[in-house]
């Protein structure tokens, strides 16, 4: 059985969200133009403090503009997790992808 995603409780596992800025734009060339894949946004968690929340937001959400530390929520919430290894360790990298993000 193949884990797609984990639906987080997100009260409790990241609190309060406040924004903290953009971050990169995922484009690719479709038919000889640029077309935006996807955007990451990054966030202010007052339960995750040791790094920012860096969230996925697909091209269908639209460009986002909030205010610095205004506070945010997300739409339908997930997170995926990617393994990777350097030499003979394994480790993991969760991504947080949301359907939207809107004003709290």
């Amino acid at each position: 059985m193949e884990l797609k995603y984990v639906i987080p409780n997100m009260e409790k596992t990241f609190g309060n969200l406040e924004y903290a800025g953009e971050g990169k734009v995922e484009q690719r060339r479709i038919n000889g133009r640029m077309t935006t894949l996807s955007r990451s946004y990054n966030l202010y968690s007052d339960i995750q403090r040791a790094d920012d929340v860096e969230v996925i937001l697909p091209q269908e959400a639209g460009e986002k503009f909030f205010e610095h530390e205004e506070k945010i929520k997300l739409v339908n919430a997930r997170i995926t997790a990617e393994g990777y290894k350097i030499g003979e360790r394994g480790f993991t990298n969760y991504i947080l992808h949301a359907d939207d993000m809107v004003k709290a």
